[in-house]
């Protein structure tokens, strides 16, 4: 019986309901629930290291900081100004970087004069808050000597200079 049942041509027709064949799956929140998923938080915010000895010159400074999670960030943005005694002081101008590393050296700055750091983290969901805000120093200027009020004697010599900075300079080192 078998064998004369598989020589037997079965023809086969499925049908399905009308409605099935037009159903339209809306699949929206699937994928709200994946996007949800698959998002990265913004970063927590960076920890701007003070001052370290030797990263400054008289116009420049190396500002370094950290970010002690394990967010994902594409950049930094280091923002800073002068830091000022007057009154107005909010009012200084803000200039802002786009930092790939956790370190820069900014230039083109005063001598002896303080400047104030804050740093953010970005990635592609947002901007961390910032860190607390750092003063970092200039190197003084070197001080100009006055070559016609030079002095010596065979035991001693008279050096006299005068500084080019506006704000005072806590010592000076002379080398002879």
């Amino acid at each position: 019986r078998l064998e004369k049942f598989l020589k037997k041509e079965v023809d086969l027709k499925l049908s399905t309901l009308p409605d099935f064949e037009e159903r339209v799956i809306d699949v929206s929140e699937v994928e709200q629930l994946m996007n949800s998923i698959n998002a990265i938080p913004a970063p927590c915010a960076p920890v701007i290291n003070p001052q370290a000895p030797n990263a400054a010159t008289g116009t420049s400074l190396r500002v370094c900081w950290g970010l002690f999670s394990d967010d994902t960030v594409e950049c930094y943005q280091l923002c800073y100004k002068l830091v000022s005694n007057e009154r107005h002081s909010d009012e200084q101008a803000e200039h802002t970087l786009k930092v790939k590393e956790t370190y820069c050296t900014i230039t083109d700055l005063l001598p002896n004069t303080q400047y104030e750091f804050w740093v953010s983290a970005l990635n592609a969901s947002g901007i961390s808050p910032p860190s607390e805000r750092a003063v970092y120093v200039t190197a003084p200027s070197p001080p100009t000597i006055k070559n016609k009020k030079i002095q010596s004697c065979e035991n001693a010599a008279l050096v006299c200079w005068e500084s080019r900075d506006i704000n005072p300079v806590d010592s000076y080192t002379v080398e002879l």
